[in-house]
């Protein structure tokens, strides 16, 4: 089975691993900053907190701006569920803002609205998590322009998408939101086995969120309360946190594969070029490029044209798959979850995403696949989608 997507690594992140595993640190050393200097230096974000997954990352991100019971955080339904429980395990509410049609990506007409209704109703969110789809930004300007003149904040779930760039600079700088938010699963653009990373350029956000990933504990003779001088006090627990913390062998890959970032996104262009040219007069959509995006192709979703096409997409699904072809769907709206709809959410909510949601599968997309598999899936897809 081709899988959907995969790690690669060489023979120099098994080195950088096991030099870590002979060191005198296997977590809490030297390499968890190592690595997060590395992503915070190629993205140009001023901190960077490690985290042990991207779940954990939108998680203190909330804690950091504040999330608590009766705020409302605003998502895209078309994401892992991730994007959205952050905000439940905050005790916030959550709400769903549709989809683009085109990039698949939150759209900002949709957005205005909801928030000139949510003004109306005295409704409006804490925090807006615009998610980055397959790799492509978001319209982050616009966004920004928006959270300015609504008063809320914004996390960048960009866990597809280091690597990418929007309006020329790199994803994950932070110009147009307060925090970013990177996944390092083995299945994204490079990987720490598990793992996340958030970027902020305020240094406030910044020790909130490593204070929230290691038990709300500091250490620092600075950041101490006073305590009686006969006591030794090396730490103390100043909040509620959790052990949120990536361990450094981890880091160690995380810090080897950034080596090859852009290669990887060069490589993973290259599969979407043959794809593009390959795929080009079959009943089905390829992805959309924005303009002012540089796209990290985390994913490469086909679109399915219903009424053109010989096969729904369950029977177009069950044949790839028969066929080899580990194809997926990415993603079922968050909010037709069984979890979800028990809060309420009922199938049509985002007439967008549900459309998506019926038409779209994501098909192999990662550095190392080779041409012959690139030719079979393309010519399995040419068998079921040839007018």
């Amino acid at each position: 089975m081709i899988s959907y997507g995969r790690q690669q690594i060489n023979q120099a992140d098994i080195d950088a691993v096991l030099e870590t595993l002979k060191s005198d640190f296997l977590t809490q050393g030297p390499m968890v900053p190592r690595f997060e200097s590395s992503v915070a230096g190629y993205c140009g974000a001023t901190h960077a907190v490690a985290v042990s997954n991207a779940t954990a990352a939108l998680h203190i991100a909330c804690m950091a701006l504040d999330v608590g019971p009766g705020d409302y955080v605003w998502t895209s339904p078309i994401s892992f569920v991730a994007s959205a429980n952050c905000a439940l395990y905050c005790d916030a509410m959550v709400d769903f803002v549709d989809i683009n049609n085109e990039t698949y990506n939150m759209d900002i007409e949709c957005l205005k609205e909801k928030l000139e209704e949510a003004k109306s109703e005295n409704k409006l969110p804490k925090v807006v998590i615009p998610v980055h789809l397959s790799g492509q930004s978001c319209e982050m300007a616009k966004i920004h322009d928006l959270a300015r003149e609504y008063g809320f904040k914004v996390i960048e779930d960009a866990s597809h998408a280091i690597g990418g760039k929007y309006l020329g600079t790199p994803i994950g700088d932070c110009r147009y939101s307060d925090i970013s938010v990177f996944s390092f699963h083995p299945v994204k653009i490079i990987t720490t086995g598990e793992g996340g990373m958030a970027l902020c350029n305020s240094p406030e956000l910044a020790e909130r969120m490593r204070q929230l990933r290691s038990h709300g504990t500091v250490r620092g003779s600075d950041k101490l309360q006073q305590r009686r001088p006969d006591e030794i006090w090396n730490y103390q627990q100043i909040s509620l946190g959790f052990n949120y913390r990536l361990t450094d062998i981890q880091a160690a890959l995380g810090v080897s594969q950034m080596a090859r970032l852009d290669e990887f996104v060069a490589e993973r262009h290259e599969v979407a070029q043959f794809y593009n040219h390959e795929l080009d007069g079959l009943t089905i959509d390829i992805p959309r490029q924005h303009v002012d995006c540089h796209s990290s192709f985390h994913l490469y979703p086909i679109r399915i044209r219903l009424e053109e096409s010989r096969m729904t997409q369950r029977q177009a699904y069950d044949a790839l798959r028969a066929a080899g072809i580990g194809v997926n769907l990415h993603y079922i709206p968050i909010y037709r979850q069984p979890y979800f709809e028990e809060m309420g959410f009922v199938a049509g909510y985002c007439p967008e995403a549900e459309c998506y949601f019926r038409e779209t599968l994501s098909i192999p997309m990662y550095p190392s696949l080779t041409q012959k598999k690139r030719e079979h899936v393309t010519s399995q897809l040419r068998k079921i989608f040839t007018p």
